[in-house]
């Protein structure tokens, strides 16, 4: 008879089973092929090296990048939901495990006999109790899976988030050692043109010109005096920036070097094929759909019968007995959906509709993934061409400043044709410190577009 109980039992949970809907597969149109080559050719390459930055040669840099990776907020923040995954996990286990607590029920009665007698009754009843849910339909295994894909997609969003934070500080420090030679350049320009004020005043003084060419030169050197306080405070703004990035209070920075020390280290070298296992972002999107599709077949349990187990055993203590008298109970249940008002196809509607989100929002991070790389790559293969050409054409307007300063201590020309030179020159000079720092950001760029070097 029992036998034949449990035989109505298994198979009335397949015959529920079979009308469990069924699961939808993934979006087609989600899946990203890789091309075979990129698009743009660097010339030289070489393997990423795993403290990327190291290769620019200037220590202080490093430092301040392996700071970062440690004190940034948002890195700890990223390293905390690790350990909150992490801990949501070890609670998933828990369901494949039966539950079992201890207690004990007592109390004071006073109450007539069945001899007309009046008595109190003092009793307790120590028990230990047991519950279990068999995982008929996987829906405990799923929880656990959903939480193992939460745990490796928080962990590659803790790569990413340290990425993004070593390529920042990177790039924030090589703007700073930007605006120290920017302000250099406009130091150098104050001396040229506070000369060009005293040839001018000494010429006005002895009545060889008039008081305009000396207006002239005063205006010039104050047009640019007045760009060094300017620029002293964006400096003092990107250090401050560049504290915070790296878990301080804002502060001064301390210089490796110069902007012209650093080194420029080959473009890192991989193929398309391979950005898709690199990169931190892109795994972390792979891990939510896994985590989605536990999610999905934990919402379509929900359309099968649980069985639930329990036991409880204990003592019966009283007064009123002689010897204590054990007790125990054995319990067992099974309860299927029959009609819930939709609610569970919601369900599983809803857990189907997060999953196809994650489906795209991979290949959203996959497209962008291949932008970055090919955006930075085009713009390092043309940088140097746009450096070449600036320096020429520094040398011709250098050049030209030469002879309009001649001409105009010559009594030739007017100073207006100097001061256009000067200015021409300056942008020329500042021109050539922005190729270089885009130059070198960029790279720092690429390195973080091809997914760094995973630790």
């Amino acid at each position: 008879m029992r036998r034949r109980s449990l035989a109505l039992v298994a198979i009335a949970a397949i015959a529920l089973s079979a009308c469990a809907p069924t699961l939808q597969d993934a979006p087609a149109g989600a899946a990203v092929t890789p091309p075979t080559a990129w698009r743009t050719s660097l010339e030289v390459t070489a393997p990423v090296e795993r403290d990327w930055w190291d290769s620019f040669g200037d220590p202080q840099l490093a430092r301040i990048v392996e700071q970062a990776r440690a004190n940034n907020p948002d890195v700890l923040i990223a390293a905390a939901r690790v350990e909150e995954a992490r801990a949501t996990e070890r609670g998933s286990r828990g369901f494949l495990l039966p539950a079992v607590g201890a207690g004990v029920q007592g109390g004071v009665q006073r109450e007539v006999s069945p001899f007309g007698q009046a008595q109190t009754a003092i009793a307790a009843q120590p028990a230990f109790r047991a519950s279990y849910e068999v995982d008929l339909f996987g829906k405990n295994a799923a929880r656990i899976d959903a939480a193992e894909a939460g745990v490796a997609a928080s962990a590659a969003g803790a790569e990413a988030a340290r990425l993004s934070v070593s390529a920042a500080t990177a790039s924030g420090y090589i703007t700073l050692l930007a605006l120290d030679s920017r302000l250099s350049v406009l130091e150098d320009t104050l001396v040229a043109r506070q000369e060009a004020v005293k040839f001018a005043r000494d010429r006005a003084e002895v009545g060889y010109t008039s008081q305009l060419p000396l207006r002239q030169a005063e205006a010039e050197y104050q047009a640019t005096a007045q760009l060094v306080p300017q620029l002293k405070a964006q400096i003092a703004r990107q250090e401050n920036a560049l504290s915070i990035l790296i878990g301080e209070l804002p502060g001064t920075i301390e210089r490796g070097g110069t902007l012209e020390d650093l080194r420029r280290p080959p473009a890192p070298m991989t193929l398309p094929s391979e950005l898709l296992r690199r990169r931190p972002d892109i795994a972390a999107a792979e891990y939510r759909i896994a985590a989605a599709d536990a999610q999905m077949r934990m919402a379509r349990a929900d359309f099968m019968p649980s069985l639930d187990l329990g036991a409880t055993a204990g003592l019966a203590l009283s007064n009123l007995l002689a010897d204590p008298v054990g007790v125990w109970s054995l319990s067992g249940s099974i309860l299927a959906p029959i009609f819930q008002g939709g609610s569970l196809q919601a369900q599983l509607d809803g857990a189907t509709a997060q999953r196809d989100q994650a489906a795209w929002a991979y290949r959203s991070t996959v497209l962008s993934a291949f932008r970055e790389v090919e955006d930075r790559m085009a713009a390092l293969a043309n940088l140097q061409d746009q450096e070449a050409a600036l320096q020429a054409q520094k040398l011709a307007v250098a050049d030209a400043l030469r002879h309009a300063r001649n001409r105009y201590r010559a009594g030739y020309s007017p100073y207006i044709e100097q001061v256009d030179a000067q200015r021409a020159l300056l942008g020329v000079e500042l021109s050539l410190l922005q190729v270089k720092v885009d130059e070198l950001t960029a790279l720092v760029g690429l390195y973080q577009a091809v997914g760094g070097s995973p630790e």
